[in-house]
């Protein structure tokens, strides 16, 4: 399944000229292009999919979004099991 993910942004970076970033999803971290978003800031929730965040969208939402996802065990099909969780 693929789906589009909410997460947190915790870091910027400039990449060759593409906007780029570090995005928590619910503990799980991932190297995300944040091109299509460019008014995003660190803290910002954005919606991802594959790879590529799409839009901001408010903290509430996307928390219990992946409340829901985290107790369908969704977010582990999206990332697998191995993938580098945050600390």
């Amino acid at each position: 399944m693929c789906l589009a993910v909410p997460g947190r942004v915790e870091e910027i970076v400039e990449k060759s000229g593409i906007l780029m970033g570090k995005v928590n999803f619910g503990g799980i971290v991932k190297d995300v292009c944040l091109a299509y978003v460019p008014e995003i800031a660190i803290g910002d929730y954005t919606i991802v999919h594959v790879g590529f965040a799409l839009t901001r969208i408010d903290e509430e939402s996307a928390l219990k979004t992946l409340e829901a996802f985290s107790k369908m065990g969704l977010l582990e099909e999206e990332f697998g099991a191995s993938e580098e969780a945050a600390s």
